[in-house]
């Protein structure tokens, strides 16, 4: 039965008014929302939202971290009948204000932030700002005023399932970001291909702490319990997320693999590996080991468990397999709304993500990219019909940028980027020739390969010119510092780079290392050096490390 995300909160809201909606730690005590509560208090503020006066299917953008107010202001957005534009909560105010004009945003609500003080200035003058009082944002417009002083809006807006719902913005090759159109109808092809395919719970309890605009959390939390009627609760912080998690105890749940070495870092800061080996290998005793284990980190009721947005390593999957956690890998793409591969109970190949969704035509171009034809494919790039055109080929395929291997049984294994775009194990992208053009104003760098695979944020990989060889060690050490710290002050929280790795020998056409026009080949350096990354990045002792 085709659905939109508004349609079914309000199915439930009608069905379960008096269960806990939403649960938000304010100073470590649980505040909760009912359906019917949140419903009210949402309902109040489209009714302010429409007070703006905001021409019809107006762009509402949306920038808070996860809290109860990002759901309630996506259904207020809904409500109203506008389209919402999720934004990163770390963004500077340099990239906010690059969105919030090229999405053209007349409004913005504004939630739980670590700084607002530093994004302000990228709010250009005419967008209207909403507030939220809880979280010390004072603004032109307070969310709790609207609340107040509105009535409930009687009049819900009505979502046919090809209109645009929403633009949710992801970074380019260039690292400009594009606006990804979808419509309550993509969501809709999704959630129904998920909650079916895999089995999903029913009023499922949930934990939501990875960013809410990222296609991953919005699809595989937001609406997933949206639609079967979940409980969501949210981290308070950093250091209360390991409480918040535990008191959640989620029946599905999340993750991206730096947050599972997180974990298991943590397991074994209390309990060495050859302790909890020989605690495992005694089988009663064992169980309990795992029970423990399980429920402390917040998993003991977890029927499904998942990680995507960059890949998990084998190495990792089998560990927590030993304390009685299995973990399966997914795939999926802003640009598919994550319509796409999954790794599900009885049908799980460890290193690969998955199998696809029914009804999702999957071919590999002769560079050996992954092209998926689906039903949740975005619409196109808002207001770029040039970058639309690109993402598509000439039967309608989606072109993912991904290298990729197919078995015999159809399960799906990445191998790389097609072009030079890397994730770090954060799960996020980064566009390394833009912040490469910037380290080379610095003469003493003849070459830099900015890297990052598999490791938490990029290092770059610098060959010195004539001059940097002939300055004495103390001052090159400063001279690149400083040039990294510079380009670092530009750039996004995940793109900053770490370490500076300085080349024993030069690339050059000779040693296979640049193209006969002298371009550095990126995927030959990695090749030599990728295995080297976690030993760089991890050494303490020193910021420029030399090979």
């Amino acid at each position: 039965m085709p659905s939109s995300p508004l349609q079914q909160f309000l199915k439930w809201e009608k069905e379960v008014a008096q269960d806990v909606f939403l649960r938000q730690p304010i100073n470590g005590k649980w505040k909760t929302w009912t359906y019917q509560q949140a419903g009210d208090e949402t309902r109040r503020l489209a009714a302010g939202l429409l007070a703006l006066n905001l021409p019809a299917r107006s762009n509402v953008a949306l920038l808070s971290k996860n809290c109860a107010h990002w759901i309630m202001g996506d259904l207020a957005i809904m409500m109203a009948g506008h389209v919402s534009v999720p934004l990163y909560a770390t963004l500077t105010a340099h990239s906010i204000q690059q969105i919030l004009e090229h999405s053209g945003s007349k409004a913005i609500l504004i939630g739980k932030l670590d700084d607002y003080s530093q994004q302000k200035a990228g709010i250009p003058a005419g967008v209207a700002k909403i507030g939220v009082e809880l979280y010390g944002i004072q603004e032109t417009y307070s969310w709790e005023q609207m609340v107040k002083q509105q009535a409930p809006l009687q009049q819900i807006a009505d979502w046919n399932r090809d209109e645009l719902l929403t633009i949710m913005y992801t970074s380019g090759t260039t690292g400009k970001p594009k606006g990804v159109m979808h419509t309550s109808g993509n969501f809709d092809i999704t959630l129904n291909a998920a909650i079916t395919e895999l089995n999903l719970p029913k009023r499922p309890k949930l934990f939501s702490y990875l960013p809410m605009s990222h296609i991953a959390e919005r699809m595989g939390i937001e609406m997933f319990g949206l639609y079967n009627g979940g409980e969501f609760s949210f981290a308070e912080s950093l250091e209360s997320f390991p409480k918040n998690l535990a008191e959640t105890q989620p029946s599905v749940f999340f993750a991206v693999p730096r947050i599972w070495a997180k974990f298991r870092e943590k397991i074994l800061e209390k309990m060495p590996q050859k302790k909890l080996s020989t605690l495992l290998s005694i089988p009663l005793l064992g169980s309990v080991v795992k029970k423990s284990i399980k429920k402390k980190l917040g998993l003991s009721r977890a029927s499904h468990i998942y990680s995507g947005a960059a890949p998990l390593s084998l190495d990792l999957i089998n560990w927590f397999e030993t304390i009685g956690i299995e973990i399966f890998q997914a795939y999926g793409m802003t640009e598919d709304c994550v319509h796409s591969h999954f790794n599900r109970h009885g049908q799980h190949k460890k290193g690969s993500v998955g199998l696809p969704f029914k009804d999702i035509k999957v071919k590999i171009s002769d560079e050996g990219e992954l092209r998926l034809f689906a039903g949740g494919m975005m619409k196109g790039y808002y207001n770029e019909p040039q970058l639309t055109a690109e993402a598509f080929d000439e039967q309608g395929y989606l072109k993912t940028g991904d290298k990729v291997e197919i078995d015999k049984n159809g399960y799906l294994s990445i191998v790389g980027r097609v072009k030079d775009q890397f994730k770090t194990d954060k799960g996020k992208y980064v566009s390394p020739a833009p912040i490469e053009m910037k380290l080379l104003a610095n003469t003493d760098i003849e070459q830099v390969c900015v890297v990052g695979m598999g490791i938490p944020q990029p290092i770059m990989l610098t060959v010195l010119s004539a001059t940097g060889k002939a300055k004495p060690k103390d001052e090159l050490i400063k001279s690149l510092e400083k040039s990294m710290n510079d380009v670092n002050a530009e750039l996004e929280s995940y793109e900053k780079m770490e370490k500076v790795v300085v080349m024993k020998n030069d690339w050059s056409i000779e040693n296979g290392l640049m193209t006969p026009t002298m371009k550095v080949k990126r995927n030959e350096v990695e090749k030599i050096h990728v295995p080297k990354y976690p030993t760089w990045y991890h050494t303490k002792e020193a910021t420029v490390i030399w090979e």
